[in-house]
């Protein structure tokens, strides 16, 4: 199976070698666990590192702050937009039904290999019916999956909560399930992560130790975290 290298130091080698090419991958975490500099990363890297276009898409933050909080990592994101080689979408979730056809558009338009949606959970606060939201993402899924994009949609629990999404949707969804955990143990916070599944590939089961840096988020695949994680 061909993979995609995330450029994430550890990650790969808890993902069974990278993610495989063109599959849809739910990034899943409480607020400040780190996804959004994950996703960067992982946008980042692939331009400029494996030559892979990527389209960045964002519902809430402006792309000028993410380029700018990416900028304490070190990943200039204005060179490779001015080459189009990349590029951020800002996107009012309201027009809903323009998403899909806007997303494909700029897809196409820059050759993308690498998709982020930053996040999938906003789709939920203006869809609220269970049924229309889980339409949306398989259709969003199916679009990505066509244009053989490897993609991230970002998603924002609650901590303590069972579910892994907004209605417990997008991890039924996707092909693969990254989970980010950030809790407080005692008197300081830990964070983990773990390869939920990953359809066709040996991935690591185990919950691991990462970092965020100053060159971005590290994992540890040779060592294992240990939290308590709610049921």
């Amino acid at each position: 199976m061909v993979t995609a290298k995330t450029g994430i130091p550890g990650l790969d080698e808890i993902t069974g070698g990278g993610i495989p090419v063109g599959q849809t991958v739910l990034v899943s975490g409480t607020a400040g666990a780190g996804k959004t500099i994950l996703a960067c990363q992982f946008a980042y890297m692939g331009v400029t590192k494996y030559k892979e276009p990527a389209v960045y898409l964002t519902f809430e933050e402006t792309p000028e702050s993410i380029s700018k909080n990416a900028l304490n990592f070190g990943w200039d994101f204005r060179p490779i937009e001015k080459s189009q080689s990349f590029a951020f979408v800002k996107y009012d979730p309201y027009h809903v039904d323009e998403i899909i056809t806007n997303l494909e558009s700029k897809v196409r338009e820059i050759e993308a290999k690498r998709v982020v949606i930053d996040t999938i959970s906003a789709l939920a606060m203006y869809l609220r019916d269970r049924s229309e939201y889980r339409r949306m993402v398989f259709n969003i899924s199916q679009v990505l999956q066509r244009l053989e994009c490897t993609s991230l949609l970002l998603g924002e629990v609650t901590p303590g909560s069972k579910e892994l999404s907004k209605y417990g949707v997008v991890e039924f969804v996707a092909d693969a399930v990254i989970v980010l955990y950030y809790s407080r143990m005692e008197s300081s916070f830990t964070r983990a992560i773990q390869v939920w599944k990953m359809r066709g590939v040996n991935h690591s089961e185990k919950l691991h130790p990462y970092k965020i840096g100053s060159k971005g988020i590290v994992v540890y695949p040779k060592e294992e975290a240990f939290m308590e994680l709610k049921s």
